[in-house]
């Protein structure tokens, strides 16, 4: 009787191990049939704080690299199409260099499609990220994080044409336009005046609001004044994450289904799981003090930190927990509302287990499909969603 009892357990393993072999095959097959859109990956910023240079010469257009999160080669072993770049402004800036920087990183986009032309190509509609991704190129669709360059409503037409297909309304510290959700000034209580404007604004031009990165206040004032579907371009759950309003309460998702918009889901383990933060900050003060000790300072103090925390997989979450909040989600807003938003090369080195770069998509596909998500969900969170808001945006203006 026990050799037999061995024998099921056996078997079951064994079935067990075949279904996840088989998944994680189906998940790398969907990966390239599907079009993977990502809300928000860094790569313009990254690339400028490494000086980067608009010459011919400059040679680390990211085609195949060793550094950060994204790369031509590393997308399409994941399935990546269409990573919107972030024109991120931060929130320091003064208005004129918020211009400046916001113009600049937007000729930065314009200049790797020129010069690698075999490679990617700028996007401004859903309908150009499926001829580019046809033709074999990465989609390069652009969202402006932080509305700051933004002064006068007569400014947005002008982004649009400059090819920005969202405005994430602020970043870290409360505008013009309206209050974050990392300051606690609360400026206007939500949305300014003019903030009421720009958002009519961007809804007669073309322009998807963002809400990641607002208020609470803000938010649901967005809601009320948006004539189409909004859409955080990489947020998460508050669930995960009690108290922290960068992510969303299941009172704004509800919201957000009733608007009929789409939260995309956030990798970073900060948004993921607020118990791997505290886990994290008592193993960086406790590595901290050890070398310290052994009389390290500044940099090497720094990196010392930086390898000792990257050996514990316990100070990083993993591709579960976003499966997790795309289930609560689901739960909350239903199918439609969800999709991708990894803040590849924003989140620095939080990245979970299972997704640390572009390559990794196929991993989470897996989890869903472990999970019981149909291949019409699945393609709903890698792209359905956000092009059915994309394109309603887009229609209304055309309306108009």
């Amino acid at each position: 009787m026990k050799y037999i009892y061995t024998l099921l357990c056996v078997a079951a393993f064994s079935a067990s191990t075949v279904a996840q072999k088989s998944h994680a095959d189906k998940a790398k097959e969907l990966a390239q049939k599907f079009i993977i859109t990502d809300g928000h990956v860094d790569l313009p910023y990254r690339l400028q704080i490494k000086n980067f240079r608009l010459e011919k010469s400059y040679t680390g257009i990211p085609v195949q690299s060793e550094e950060g999160d994204f790369d031509f080669v590393r997308a399409r072993a994941g399935g990546l199409d269409a990573p919107f770049m972030s024109i991120y402004i931060p929130a320091n800036r003064s208005t004129q260099e918020a211009k400046l920087l916001a113009d600049s990183l937007i000729n930065m986009v314009e200049f790797i499609a020129k010069e690698k032309s075999n490679y990617f190509e700028v996007a401004r509609t859903p309908d150009d990220v499926k001829r580019i991704k046809k033709a074999g190129k990465i989609a390069l669709p652009m969202g402006m994080e932080n509305g700051s360059p933004i002064t006068s409503v007569s400014d947005v037409p002008l982004y649009r044409k400059k090819g920005i297909s969202y405005v994430t309304l602020t970043h870290s510290k409360d505008n013009d336009i309206c209050d974050s959700s990392y300051d606690s000034t609360k400026t206007w209580n939500g949305l300014s005046p003019f903030g009421v404007e720009v958002v009519k604004e961007m809804n007669k031009t073309g322009i998807m609001v963002d809400v990641s990165h607002i208020s609470d206040d803000a938010f649901f004032d967005v809601i009320k004044v948006s004539k189409v579907p909004v859409i955080a371009s990489h947020s998460s759950a508050r669930k995960f994450t009690p108290g922290w309003q960068r992510n969303m309460s299941d009172e704004m998702l509800k919201a957000l289904k009733a608007n009929g918009g789409v939260i995309m889901v956030n990798f970073g383990s900060t948004f993921l799981d607020s118990d791997v933060v505290k886990y994290k900050a008592a193993a960086t003060e406790k590595i901290r003090k050890e070398l310290e000790e052994k009389g390290l300072t500044g940099k090497e103090l720094r990196d010392g930190i930086a390898r000792e925390i990257a050996k514990d997989y316990r100070n990083y979450s993993d591709v579960k927990r976003v499966a997790d909040h795309i289930d609560h989600i689901v739960k909350i807003a239903g199918i439609d509302h969800v999709g991708i938003g990894s803040d590849y090369d924003g989140v620095g080195d939080s990245l979970p287990t299972g997704l640390k770069d572009v390559s990794d998509y196929p991993n989470l596909l897996a989890e869903l499909l472990q999970r019981g998500y149909s291949e019409k969900d699945i393609e709903k969170i890698c792209s359905g969603n956000l092009f059915r808001v994309w394109n309603r945006v887009l229609e209304y203006a055309k309306s108009r």
